[in-house]
């Protein structure tokens, strides 16, 4: 490979999770090891991945449902899920929730090398390899997930780590609803009475750094969540 691919590989058998990573690995890979959902999304968080490689059957959570939380934290990253079931209706909700390819138990690793690295040729050949955008533009603002930072007209203006992942997961959604769910299970991983209060301090102060463009707006919709508007230049 002209360049190195990092994976996350979400696995919760200890056997075939130690194999497929040191395998991968040796085929030239950089490959994080997740041995259940709650680590699985606390890396996609903080870390940029090529590929998501999901197992359905996890302990905290199946591989389903975990899918669709890494899509409200990166909806450019690419998935394949991993499973033991065999029947076709499995099969066909793995595909309908977006993955790329779906491989059944057991894993041949030669055939896993070679999808992958189909895989990613094909993403990135068609222009679909996640990460190119690292900067929001929210009116005259612009988010950097690379440096951590919020600038306006040149200035920087200091988040707290709660502050950058809520911001940056409304500027993904930009002009769409984030329910309060999705919210608190990103961010907060649990979504109860005491982390929804959290959060609604948490918008009030994210209205007041963006205060300086009247255009942006993060609206209160119908007791359902946040959505952070951004209206045409006047």
């Amino acid at each position: 490979m002209d360049e190195t691919y990092k994976l996350i590989l979400v696995e919760d058998d200890a056997s075939l999770g130690y194999l497929l990573s040191e395998y991968l690995g040796m085929k030239g890979f950089e490959v994080l090891w997740a041995k259940n959902a709650k680590e699985a999304l606390l890396n996609v968080k903080t870390n940029f991945f090529d590929l998501a490689i999901l197992d359905v059957m996890l302990p905290d959570m199946d591989g389903f449902e975990l899918s669709q939380k890494v899509k409200t934290i990166n909806p450019n990253l690419p998935f394949l899920f991993l499973t033991a079931r065999s029947l076709k209706i499995d099969v066909l909700k793995g595909f309908s929730l977006g993955a790329v390819d779906y491989l059944k138990k057991p894993i041949d690793e030669e055939e896993l090398v070679v999808r992958i690295n189909a895989l990613l040729s094909r993403l990135v050949a068609s222009g679909s390899e996640q990460g190119k955008t690292t900067t929001y533009i929210i009116g005259d603002y612009f988010l950097d997930t690379d440096t951590f930072e919020l600038k306006y007209k040149g200035e920087n203006i200091k988040l707290t780590g709660k502050e950058f992942d809520l911001l940056t997961l409304l500027a993904m959604n930009k002009n769409q609803l984030c329910t309060h769910k999705e919210i608190l299970t990103t961010i907060w991983d649990k979504n109860d009475y005491f982390n929804k209060k959290s959060l609604n301090v948490f918008i009030s102060h994210l209205r007041k750094h963006l205060g300086r463009d009247p255009r942006i707006s993060i609206v209160n919709v119908n007791r359902r969540g946040f959505m952070l508007r951004v209206g045409e230049e006047k």
